[in-house]
């Protein structure tokens, strides 16, 4: 059966393409280029070093060009997200509306059965007969946080050999098939801002400045002044150039008014939260008021706590087990049954 690897350069994809090869799955390497020719960056590199594993792995390899539609899809929706002061996750956005769908496309085009990635995770069926993706055997490098967006669609046709693996595992077997990518470093940034200055590449791409404006305290007392709302994220201690004697934190960014709300860690707590264009994976859509309990993450570093959850149309009002500190509109909540499967996630509204 032939697959579709989305190669990324690195050391993933690699073992994931020499794993499926290994198996006997005819396999097929395909990179994404997801910036135009006068992008952000340059991916000339992880195209040659893709390039050259698929050479010694003796399969074919192939570039597709989705830049129009990764800028149309990821980049100016995360603009628009900073500029009206949320957090946004373009990851998440991207594995689903850039990564899948553009791999299945070329699956399509090129006959192949299955696609495949370097993810940290699992796909499961479940009793009920939906997919869903688990908790990878390795709690340090699991991703299925990042994937809870994904259709049942994709993940019926999606291969992810690297769930049961650790990264070192996995450098071992690269190192192993001789695969010049044994040792390369992780790429830690958003892949179009290499060097995470969002404000200056949303400066840069948009042509525009962003103006000052005040920080207050939660009763509007001006505190200091801001350098522009697309410097500051929920959360955010360092960098604020305010003395207030004790630890501040951003609460809130009210762009309508230019203004960054500050207090203090014991403020940052909130009991629950509301997730928007929620996305039901391992879970069917429950139906109108039904209120059930699972488990939930607001972030992709945040460790899962129980919460209870009831939908009221296409959101899901979330109130936490305990309160949880600093979270962020824009950013990913993520729902998880106690085996780690993913039932649902969505956007943090508020």
């Amino acid at each position: 059966m032939r697959v579709i690897v989305g190669m990324s350069g690195g050391v993933d994809s690699a073992v994931t393409a020499y794993l499926l090869k290994m198996k006997g799955y005819d396999v097929v390497g395909v990179t994404l280029r997801i910036v135009s020719n006068e992008g952000e960056v340059s991916r000339c590199c992880e195209i040659d070093d893709a390039r050259l594993v698929c050479e010694k792995l003796g399969i074919p390899y192939h570039v597709h060009n989705c830049s129009a539609r990764f800028s149309q899809c990821v980049i100016d929706p995360f603009i628009e997200a900073y500029t009206q002061g949320r957090t946004p996750n373009p990851c998440v956005v991207c594995n689903r509306r850039i990564k899948w769908e553009e791999l299945m496309q070329a699956a399509s085009v090129l006959g192949a059965d299955y696609i495949a990635t370097g993810h940290y995770a699992k796909i499961e069926k479940l009793p009920n007969g939906r997919y869903t993706v688990k908790n990878a055997a390795s709690a340090k490098k699991d991703q299925s946080y990042m994937l809870c967006r994904l259709s049942q669609d994709q993940l019926a046709k999606t291969l992810m050999p690297l769930g049961d693996l650790t990264k070192d595992e996995v450098r071992k077997i690269a190192e192993y098939a001789g695969l010049h990518v044994a040792t390369k470093a992780e790429s830690q940034d958003i892949c179009f801002v290499p060097d995470s200055d969002y404000a200056a590449f949303i400066e840069e791409r948009t042509g525009k400045t962003f103006a000052e404006g005040d920080f207050v305290d939660t009763e509007g007392n001006v505190l200091g002044q801001h350098k522009g709302i697309i410097n500051y994220t929920v959360g955010q201690r360092k960098g604020l150039g305010v003395a207030a004697g004790i630890p501040i934190f951003v609460k809130e960014i009210d762009a309508g008014h230019n203004k960054v709300v500050l207090t203090n860690e014991e403020d940052m707590y909130a009991p629950g939260c509301v997730l928007k264009d929620v996305n039901y994976m391992g879970l069917p859509m429950p139906e109108e008021n039904a209120e059930f309990d699972a488990r939930v993450k607001v972030r992709y570093h945040h460790q899962a706590i129980p919460a209870k959850f009831k939908r009221e149309g296409d959101r899901l009002i979330v109130t936490f087990s305990e309160p949880v500190k600093a979270v962020a509109p824009g950013q990913t909540g993520v729902l998880y049954d106690a085996d780690g499967c993913v039932l649902a996630g969505g956007e943090i509204d508020r």
